[in-house]
């Protein structure tokens, strides 16, 4: 299993942008580079500003609320 701090740069950005999407679970991101969703939310805490990780929390808890299988 990949741990943060053995990611490349380009991987982190990866994980980013796929954590961002509202078109990607935790669980194809945990396939894909091996991170699991606490993981996940805190390289988004340590990368983003407070108040978008803040943002992209309320929206990934709300959406995730509607639909069945999502982060």
């Amino acid at each position: 299993m990949a741990k943060d701090h053995d990611l490349t740069d380009a991987d982190r950005s990866e994980v980013v942008s796929m954590a961002l999407s509202d078109h990607v679970s935790f669980a194809d991101i945990e396939r894909q580079y091996g991170l699991r969703e606490k993981d996940v939310k805190a390289l988004m805490r340590d990368t983003l500003k407070p108040g978008s990780y803040r943002a992209w929390r309320r929206r990934v808890r709300a959406f995730g609320d509607r639909r069945e299988h999502y982060k």
